[in-house]
């Protein structure tokens, strides 16, 4: 058995450097929960020095990836195919869209604490990538196609590992003030 991949199309090229770019923008929270020795490093400073930068030019490349699609098709908004079709790819680009937006420190100050919850669509982010690569280049992967969702299904991995360590950190530290409440009332 044999596996034909297509040579990808510039939107797909675009779309994976996109890929990239947003990928890198993950990394240094989730290094710095799964992998605290790489805090501090040479790669985890640079990602964070340029993290806001990278992620507004996945913006940039993840437009420049869409613009030919929605070129070469006619869109209809009166057909429910139209927003089918469209779906993931449109839902991604807003919330790239709001990330960009609000990735700067004025947006921080005005927002405060929703600008945390905010930036947190950048994990939902993950799923919708997966589902999006792999709903779109069903029947004609290219050779990037095995890396992109490799990438994504590895940040989204090392994401879920971040989440349940912070849980757990949590979780005994809540433990930790429930004892010693406990043994300061006997």
């Amino acid at each position: 058995m044999t596996i034909a991949l297509d040579i990808p199309p510039l939107a797909n090229s675009l779309g994976f450097a996109a890929l990239i770019g947003y990928s890198l923008t993950l990394l240094p929270s989730i290094l710095r929960i799964v992998f605290p020795q790489s805090k501090g490093t040479t790669l985890h400073k640079w990602l964070l020095q340029y993290r806001r930068h990278i992620g507004v030019l996945s913006l940039f490349l993840s437009a420049l990836h869409g613009y030919p699609y929605l070129h070469k098709r006619s869109l209809d908004a009166g057909d429910m195919m139209t927003y089918l079709i469209y779906i993931q790819g449109v839902l991604a680009f807003v919330i790239l869209i709001l990330l960009a937006a609000t990735s700067n420190n004025w947006s921080m100050k005005k927002l405060k604490k929703n600008w945390k919850q905010l930036h947190k669509l950048t994990y939902a982010l993950m799923f919708l990538l997966i589902w999006h690569i792999w709903d779109k280049m069903s029947g004609h992967w290219t050779y990037l196609t095995p890396v992109g969702l490799g990438v994504m299904t590895g940040a989204t991995i090392l994401f879920l590992i971040r989440a349940y360590t912070e849980y757990e950190t949590q979780r005994q530290k809540d433990l930790e003030k429930a004892t010693s409440l406990t043994i300061s009332e006997k």
